[in-house]
């Protein structure tokens, strides 16, 4: 296999600060064991998350000094309009401070006691605007996307079946939307086929349902249809993103992902009328509607980041190089899911550490060993941040008991990977060494952001 290097030149650096194994086991134990209390610059490796994390063309930094900045009708709301008119097809366009901004607007207004959201699976900011209005979220997602180590090449795909029955027992007027996340964060970036958004598009059509997607990878999912989906290999990527969106009603998108920005969001959609609702809610609680809770300079960067997204050059680096690094750990030993997500790595925390039980929840043990070995800052996503109680108390774990490796764009090199590599495979081979955690204070959503923990005496 050819070496695909950097589809770029870096022309700015941010130097490291290194800590020792001693200092990062006391910097762990003051942060109540909890990756997101950590000050990142006791931080070698971030790849906590890529939202926000990106490093920003010369293209979009120029852009960012011709930022207009009027309160109404800015230049540059203009240019972010009409680019996300253009690769989406939606003519209503409302700009947030971020995704969840748009997802708070859309869910307010749409969600409330009674109402279901069905998703292949909601992220957890997601989930959280959704409880918070009252409602509740369903996931349903396909067979394949649950058996970690099995490789398919749609794992993100949503169960139709299942879909058509929840919907047949709740009730077509009782579910607002279904939402397609693409790529599916939270189970293991796994891409969602183009046959199945086609499926659901009936399935809504037939149910009078809006369709929505959670179109913050959306790019990357389109490249992983040019590579696996048959008829689509001579398209471009920005076909298949048109053609993906003209499936939909709307769409919700965080731009501190695919568009490159380090802020920044958006909601989409056809519906006039629904339209007008977010954009009077937007007024209230983001800003004017040509501005949405964000600078101009931050329009103009994401217009231009859009853009620079569709580059197949950059796609096939991106995708390969995480890619790269799920190799590594397979010839290691190490469970992960495959195939590779294009955002993240993914490594199945359960097979990883069994002999923790979920209640002392395995995955965060795991973040806490990889900041430890090596200053390399992940994020769990199983069951600190998707569990539930149940009447008793009792901790009803997820589906899932992953730690997300989430990679930067345009951030770290080749050697970074392979020191993350050799890290990971480090801490896999004292595994049986690692024990589980307690959490001693937590907030009733989103848990995972603020809560203090500590090891469970073994």
């Amino acid at each position: 296999m050819p070496v695909i290097i950097e589809p770029f030149r870096i022309k700015s650096v941010e130097p490291i600060h290194f800590t020792t194994k001693e200092e990062r086991r006391s910097i762990l134990q003051k942060a109540g064991y909890n990756a997101f209390r950590i000050h990142a610059r006791d931080v070698l490796i971030d790849l906590l998350t890529d939202s926000g994390t990106s490093a920003m063309s010369s293209d979009q930094w120029a852009g960012i000094m011709q930022g207009d900045e009027s309160y109404a009708g800015s230049e540059s709301f203009f240019h972010f309009n009409d680019t996300i008119k253009d690769i989406t097809g939606m003519p209503y366009v409302i700009p947030t401070h971020q995704g969840r901004a748009a997802e708070k607007i859309i869910f307010s207004i749409l969600g409330g006691k009674g109402k279901y959201f069905i998703s292949n699976t909601l992220f957890d900011t997601t989930r959280a605007n959704i409880e918070f209005s009252g409602a509740e979220g369903i996931d349903l997602l396909c067979e394949e996307g649950k058996h970690p180590a099995v490789p398919a090449p749609f794992k993100g795909n949503i169960d139709t079946e299942a879909l058509a029955q929840t919907i047949k027992e709740k009730g077509a007027a009782n579910i607002p939307m279904v939402i397609i996340t693409i790529t599916n964060n939270s189970g293991g970036g796994q891409p969602v086929s183009m046959q199945n958004i086609k499926q659901v598009r009936e399935i809504c059509s037939a149910n009078n349902i809006p369709l929505f997607i959670d179109a913050c990878r959306f790019a990357e999912n389109a490249y992983f249809i040019k590579l696996r989906e048959e008829g689509y290999s001579d398209k471009t990527v920005k076909e298949i993103a048109r053609e993906l969106f003209s499936y939909a009603d709307g769409c919700t998108m965080s731009a501190k992902k695919d568009a490159f920005a380090n802020i920044g969001g958006f909601l989409a959609m056809h519906d006039k009328e629904l339209a007008m609702r977010c954009r009077n809610l937007l007024i209230i609680t983001e800003g004017f509607t040509t501005y949405g809770g964000l600078a101009g300079r931050d329009l103009e960067a994401i217009a231009i980041g859009l853009k620079e997204v569709l580059d197949e050059n950059y796609l096939q680096y991106r995708i390969r190089s995480t890619d790269y690094l799920l190799q590594k750990l397979i010839t290691a030993g190490v469970p992960v899911i495959q195939p590779a997500g294009g955002h993240a790595v993914y490594i199945d925390a359960k097979a990883f550490l069994p002999h923790i039980p979920l209640a002392q929840y395995p995955g965060q043990s795991l973040v806490c060993a990889l900041y430890e070995e090596g200053g390399i800052r992940s994020v769990e996503i199983g069951s600190l941040m998707f569990g539930k109680y149940d009447a008793a108390g009792n901790l009803v774990p997820a589906m899932m008991e992953l730690v997300r490796l989430a990679i930067p764009r345009r951030v770290y090199t080749q050697s970074h990977i392979d020191y993350v590599a050799e890290t990971i495979i480090e801490v896999f081979s004292k595994r049986n060494s690692l024990g589980g955690l307690r959490i001693l204070e937590e907030t009733p959503l989103l848990r995972h952001f603020t809560a203090i923990l500590e090891p469970v005496s073994i």
